[in-house]
């Protein structure tokens, strides 16, 4: 299967505006990202998906593949689907990965990208979570899966909710982190971007009405 990493970067973050361009001990959060991403074996290529100059000629800079796209795209997801439909190679696979995750291992990309196989639509990684502070963190997402290990829902807040046992719910329940990378079939990603919007979203934040696909979590 041939995957294309791409990380999308967009300027105008709200909590965070040009995050990308952050220092971070003398390199960009945006250039450490890159360079994890092109350590994984498993990538045949890794492009930069932005909506601003100052962040093309930055990557252009450090010797990066870059890719100018819409300043419109309500998600990621849109803006990897632009840079897919605009490349001449052939890609089975999309990796989206977080451009503001600069520690990201090329070892879990490999194990996301080691899950398909072709009939996989969409996929992405998890990991259980350990303490009461990282389950009450809003700045950890977590997933509900179901028995097959599919995902059901991502929410900031715990869920279940344990009703008068707030301070030990870790040790009620297994709950997972998500960890930031999806895996889209190049054929399903060109199928969820063309879909409604779901009415279950909050700011720039929005799920397209995905019925019928199934999204497998390691």
């Amino acid at each position: 299967m041939k995957a294309l990493g791409i990380i999308p970067a967009r300027y105008a973050s709200t909590r965070f505006p040009a995050k990308s361009l952050a220092d971070l001990n003398g390199q960009s959060m945006i250039s450490r990202v890159f360079t994890q991403a092109g350590k994984s074996k498993s990538l045949s290529k890794v492009i930069v998906a932005t909506d601003h100059s100052e962040i093309v000629e930055h990557v252009l800079g450090f010797g990066g593949n870059v890719c100018m796209t819409s300043e419109n795209h309500a998600s990621g997801t849109d803006r990897c689907y632009e840079v897919l439909s605009k490349e001449q190679e052939i890609f089975d696979y999309v990796i989206n990965i977080q451009g503001d995750e600069p520690f990201i291992s090329p070892t879990q990309i490999d194990l996301l990208t080691s899950l398909l196989d072709g009939t996989t639509e969409l996929a992405t990684l998890i990991k259980k979570l350990e303490t009461q502070e990282q389950l009450t963190n809003p700045n950890v997402v977590k997933v509900v899966v179901n028995e097959s290990k599919e995902a059901m829902y991502f929410s900031r807040s715990p869920i279940p909710y344990w009703r008068g046992k707030e301070t030990d719910w870790i040790n009620q329940h297994t709950y997972y982190k998500h960890i930031g990378m999806y895996a889209y079939r190049s054929d399903v990603l060109k199928r969820i971007t063309s879909l409604k919007v779901s009415p279950h979203r909050k700011g720039r934040i929005s799920w397209n009405n995905c019925d019928g696909l199934k999204m497998v979590l390691k």
